[in-house]
């Protein structure tokens, strides 16, 4: 039965509302699917985000028929498609009947009987103004075209949904520039405070040795100096994690000085073109100052090798040593907690991270980020 249009317009408003409770991007495209395939002919979904370089990503599905479901939705995952095919040429500017889809033709092909009678879909581009998310794509059992009124109403939701994206990734850009600037502020007390005070410790017991002819205080006042500088470099290590000085001369110039900084001879070898968006250059970033943090405390050695390859779609950072290593064993929790904040920011951008390391022979991060 087809809505009527006091049904639509308290749809809309559902959604509305939705949307604008929601502050996550993935619980909010999915309750807002959920919401418009419970009030309209629609009886399946899903929503692709797409990125320029990289290749569609599934965000939110509702209702799938087992098939293209199976195998952590693999049909929906791999491959292309007309409607992603279309998208990219910017050529989806309404919402539209597909006549034919890769996917679900892939998903029948293994078997028929599992996709409930699923074998076309309409699709409508996902956007704010000028600038493009992604697609929302609908089905319903034995259909192959659905109505001019079916296709306004995904149209108006479509319009909805790309607004609420477009607010929330404003929010969390001001979020991280907040965060920011409160670093540069940490960085910039703990410089003019403690960094400070902690040098004036050092020239005091560098004088002190100076001063004395007793062996004792001499001894007394060379350890104080020693446990000063080893703050002192500690200190100016937590600045540039709060601050990345050097980073706008690019990540390359910013982990050299970083390194530098800490002591370790740096052997760099880079292949392809280092042009990544600030994002992800500042992820990269921090997960090598944790790379090198570990190093310098852990390794016991004094050098390390960093490579980096840019792909079309993604970029390899590799930071390798020659230390001591360590045993990992998958049924227990990482070894330290700088490794599980080294897994969860990379995980937080799409990317995978990897640990090689056997005692006494070393330890190698591998580090694979979609940008």
């Amino acid at each position: 039965m087809q809505p009527t249009d006091h049904s639509n317009i308290s749809l809309l408003k559902e959604i509305a509302e939705l949307l604008n409770e929601e502050t996550e991007l993935k619980p909010m495209l999915q309750g807002a699917l959920k919401k418009l395939l419970a009030g309209t002919r629609f009886e399946t979904g899903w929503i692709f985000f797409i990125r320029p370089k990289n290749s569609h990503e599934l965000v939110a599905y509702e209702n799938l028929p087992a098939a293209l479901e199976h195998d952590g939705c693999r049909h929906l995952c791999k491959g292309g498609c007309w409607c992603v095919s279309k998208f990219r040429k910017n050529e989806l500017e309404k919402a539209s009947n597909i006549i034919e889809c890769q996917r679900i033709e892939s998903a029948n092909a293994i078997d028929s009987s599992d996709c409930a009678g699923i074998t076309h879909h309409a699709t409508v581009s996902l956007q704010s103004g000028q600038e493009r998310f992604g697609i929302l794509n609908v089905a319903s059992p034995n259909t192959v075209r659905f109505s001019d009124d079916d296709l306004a109403l995904l149209e108006s939701v479509a319009f909805q949904i790309g607004s609420a994206i477009k607010r929330i990734m404003l929010t969390k850009k001001e979020q991280e520039m907040a965060l920011v600037q409160e670093r540069n502020r940490l960085a910039r007390d703990l410089h003019d405070s403690v960094n400070q005070l902690l040098f004036s410790v050092t020239l005091t017991s560098r004088a002190g040795v100076e001063m004395t002819e007793e062996a004792e205080v001499k001894e007394t006042f060379t350890e104080i100096q020693q446990l000063t500088q080893e703050a002192l470099t500690e200190m100016r290590a937590l600045i540039w994690q709060l601050r990345p000085k050097g980073l706008e001369s690019g990540i390359l110039e910013a982990i050299k000085g970083y390194a530098e900084m800490l002591g370790i001879h740096l052997k760099v070898t880079v292949s392809g073109v280092l042009q990544l968006p600030s994002k992800v250059e500042e992820a990269l970033f921090r997960l090598a100052q944790e790379a090198l943090n570990n190093v310098r405390k852990h390794s016991g050695v004094k050098e390390a090798e960093l490579y980096i390859t840019l792909t079309a779609t993604d970029v390899l950072l590799v930071i390798k040593d020659e230390g001591r290593g360590f045993q990992l064993n998958d049924d227990v929790a990482l070894p330290s907690l700088g490794l599980q904040s080294m897994r969860d920011r990379t995980k937080d951008l799409g990317g995978k991270i990897d640990w090689v390391s056997e005692l006494g022979k070393g330890t190698e991060i591998l580090i694979r980020m979609p940008y």
